[in-house]
């Protein structure tokens, strides 16, 4: 072990504040949506500052491995460049993920987060779009492909939702395109509302929060979509 020139052994000053645990029943039990939408909303800052806590991902595997406490879930696209648990600096234990293309709500993922919220105990609902998703703008151009095709008609809600745009509506416009994403991401909790009892019951209550988020590709920063 090598010591700094201040004397102190550097192994350990880098190990000071690594995560080795996982969140409690307990520890859950104390937070409210509010509290935890905010540290989700803090770490999505200290992402964009590459500023990730550090964890030890082998121990936090070793001590979720009997049990689960999530304090959210998360539906998102599938897109490859929107790492959900990155983005809100979130580790092995913390959050639910759910993800398909296009981040609609369909009966098999309204099961998931029933599960979530109702078993599982998560508190907080964020469904996140995202800047130039693939899956909106294949919607937009009216795609046909194998069973893409069915996937793209659960956005086309959103599209005629998105009528009274007065710009250029096509895919070509980023505007139009970032309308449309919001409109899904708002379709998509209004559909949870609707369709699921449960989960409109639990917000009524205030036991969890549904919010709306549009993820920006090219500065790692989230909006609220009201």
């Amino acid at each position: 072990m090598e010591a700094n020139k201040n004397g102190l052994n550097t192994e350990k000053e880098n190990t000071d504040h690594v995560v080795k645990t996982v969140i409690s029943a307990e520890e859950r039990a104390k937070l409210t949506p509010d509290q935890i939408l905010q540290e989700f909303l803090d770490g999505n800052e200290r992402f964009r500052n590459n500023n990730l806590t550090q964890r030890d991902h082998s121990e936090l595997i070793r001590k979720s491995a009997f049990g689960q406490y999530p304090k959210a879930v998360v539906l998102s696209c599938l897109d490859s460049r929107v790492p959900v648990e990155d983005v809100f600096d979130q580790g092995i234990g913390d959050i639910f993920v759910g993800r398909v293309a296009g981040n609609f709500v369909n009966e098999d993922l309204l099961g998931s987060l029933e599960f979530a919220c109702k078993v599982a105990g998560a508190k907080l609902i964020i469904i996140m779009g995202h800047q130039h998703c693939g899956a909106i703008i294949g919607a937009i151009d009216n795609v046909k492909l194998g069973n893409l095709t069915t996937t793209l008609s659960k956005i086309k809600p959103a599209i005629k939702m998105s009528q009274n745009y007065s710009g250029n509506m096509t895919s070509k416009n980023e505007e139009f395109v970032k309308l449309v994403s919001e409109n899904n991401v708002r379709h998509a909790i209004s559909t949870i509302r609707s369709k699921s009892p449960i989960l409109k019951e639990m917000e009524e209550n205030r036991e969890i929060k549904i919010v709306g988020l549009f993820y920006t590709l090219t500065k790692g920063e989230l909006l609220f979509v009201d």
